[in-house]
């Protein structure tokens, strides 16, 4: 029998903790404890209540539900006693048909992991779609995940235990994400595109209208004019996805949406990715059971956000803002090439009056919304899958040299050097004690390092560094700025050296449009859910619409703790699911306001 709310919100509390039986392994109390909080006005809620009760319970017994837990390809399966679960799960990815070798790892990384930490490695091993980890995959996470702490092990955990219990709890009720199961499979399909150099290594990298950036812009292309039915789509003067679904008459206001799909090095799928998939989606499910909007619904996958292969950052939405700078078609990347002319290569005519001609008519839009991972760990220490943003941080970045005296590093005495690098490590230093001090929301770092034709027995003569400061209002902003600034002149003014510090972006705090950000809390609402307001540290395309636009995002809760510019960003096909509901959630109550 298949479960629903209505039984379990109605079930005395012996009944609650018999039906979720199983969910949890061999943890009945973690039921007993989320039966409080019926009646659960959705699945994510009741999952919610669940990962709470866990949440809340001390550390005692939280280790208890881990070690309540089986080895993975240990001793209870190859003894076959292991819960139906866990048959199941370990089955899926394949550990009943490890290799010998397979094996023999797997048990020893066990024997360690419980030496170091005391309790068994927990991994939910049908993954992130349901499905099933390669052994490849679960023996790369074992290995890198033994090296944590024990107190970010305990919460990987956890998390992991919680996930197991998200897909038996499906199970239970016969549910599938099937719109979060597309979502993550365009992410999958879209990251096939590569930078040479990356792709070899399996690495996902897609820089500003490389030849993997083209392939990216055409596979979007493809899907949003053959799979999802919009009504224009095309490619801009700066390389936009520009996707166009009209609403039931002509002449109605427009709704924007979207986000990028450029990538920094070495980078996760769903950055950016997710808000532009999200989004096709919706049109799709529109576009299948023949409804139209009160309103245009245009979405864009940006072309560049990153920064990574030209100076200038949000270059796309600056173009539809009328604050693309000129200059910038001048920049020359790494190897020397315009951005004019790599915009010519790429079939782009690279002049400015075409980029110029592509400025939006803030009279035309309702405004702008932006969906996102959230690129931190707030969410998923909260088990919250969704979140409200309230503003986005404000930053500037610079490009900086400090210039000193090359010299022997064996004759030299210690008083006499004239060292750019401990100058810019005592930099380094100021702007994490200034920046970690500071009451507001406030962060500095130092991201890039180079000794210029350094040398293990040359004393560093010259060393380049970024900078990267941020704060959640302008006022606390400028105020590190300036403190770091003075403090770099007077570390180079005691050292005798010389400084220079090349600005290279500066965007302002964007507070999200109150009328927006509730539409948003409504949308999360709508799922069960709790609503969770938090600002954004990191910059997006909707900092540079809000000069134009109101505006407001959502974040989705990413995977691996969080983490985000890094090959291990990840979002569950079930938080996919949540995302794409609460953006359609958000279209419906538009929808309704307009009639």
């Amino acid at each position: 029998m298949l479960l629903t709310l209505e039984l379990l919100n109605t079930a005395d509390a012996d009944a609650f903790v018999q039906l979720l039986a199983g969910t949890y392994e061999h943890s009945p109390w973690v039921a007993q404890a989320a039966a409080a909080a019926r009646p659960f006005a959705s699945l994510a809620g009741l999952k919610l209540a669940l990962a709470g009760a866990v949440r809340e319970a001390g550390r005692s017994q939280q280790l208890a539900l881990l070690r309540a837990h089986p080895e993975l390809a240990g001793k209870a399966a190859a003894s076959q006693s292991l819960t139906a679960e866990s048959t199941q799960e370990q089955a899926s990815a394949g550990l009943s048909h490890c290799s010998a070798e397979e094996l023999q790892r797997i048990g020893q990384l066990n024997a360690d992991y419980a030496a170091k930490f005391g309790w068994p490695f927990i991994l939910a091993v049908r993954g992130p779609r349901r499905l099933g980890l390669s052994r490849a995959e679960i023996i790369a996470t074992f290995e890198r995940r033994l090296g944590l702490t024990a107190d970010l092990e305990l919460a990987e955990c956890l998390r992991n235990v919680h996930r197991i219990a998200e897909i038996r709890l499906n199970d239970k009720f016969g549910l599938s994400p099937d719109m979060g199961n597309q979502v993550w499979d365009w992410a999958e399909s879209l990251a096939v595109h590569s930078d040479p150099g990356f792709k070899e290594n399996g690495e996902l990298t897609v820089t500003y209208l490389s030849a993997a950036h083209q392939a990216c812009a055409a596979q979007l292309r493809q899907w949003m004019t053959q799979d999802c039915g919009f009504d224009e789509v095309s490619i801009d003067a700066v390389g936009n996805v520009v996707g166009l679904y009209r609403a039931q008459q002509a002449g109605a206001q427009r709704l924007l949406t979207g986000s990028h799909y450029d990538t920094v090095r070495r980078a996760g799928k769903y950055d950016g990715r997710l808000g532009v998939l999200v989004t096709m989606l919706c049109v799709r499910e529109l576009h299948a059971s023949g409804r139209r909007l009160p309103f245009d619904l245009e979405v864009i996958a940006f072309a560049e956000e990153e920064g990574q292969r030209y100076k200038a950052s949000f270059l796309s939405a600056s173009a539809l803002t009328g604050n693309f700078d000129a200059a910038w078609l001048d920049e020359l990347d790494a190897e020397g090439v315009a951005m004019r002319s790599a915009m010519q290569a790429a079939g782009l005519p690279g002049d400015i009056a075409s980029i110029q001609a592509l400025r939006r008519d803030p009279a035309r839009y309702l405004g702008f919304v932006e969906l996102h991972i959230e690129q931190g760990p707030v969410l998923t220490e909260l088990d919250l899958p969704l979140g409200v943003v309230t503003s986005i941080n404000g930053s500037m970045r610079y490009l900086g040299e400090v210039q000193g005296l090359a010299a022997h590093a064996g004759t030299t005495p210690m008083g006499r050097r004239l060292d750019a690098a401990c100058a810019v490590a005592e930099l380094i230093l100021y702007v994490e004690q200034r920046a970690g001090t500071h009451k507001d929301q406030v962060v500095g770092t130092v991201g890039m390092l180079e000794v210029p034709a350094g040398s293990i027995n040359v004393i560093p003569g010259r060393c380049r560094f970024s900078l990267d400061l941020r704060a959640s209002t302008d006022a606390a902003r400028d105020a590190l700025d300036a403190d770091v600034r003075a403090a770099l002149a007077v570390i180079c003014q005691r050292r005798g050296l010389q400084w220079t510090l090349t600005p290279t972006m500066k965007a302002d705090a964007a507070p999200s449009d109150a009328r927006w950000q509730a539409r948003w809390e409504a949308a999360v609402a709508a799922q069960g859910l709790p609503v969770h307001r938090l600002p954004s540290g990191a910059g997006h395309d909707a900092m540079m619409l809000h000069r134009s636009l109101p505006q407001a995002m959502l974040f989705v809760r990413g995977g691996n703790g969080g983490i985000s510019h890094n090959p291990l960003e990840q979002v569950s096909n079930d938080d996919a699911e949540l995302a794409v509901r609460a953006f359609q959630t958000l279209l419906d109550n538009l929808a309704k306001e307009a009639a």
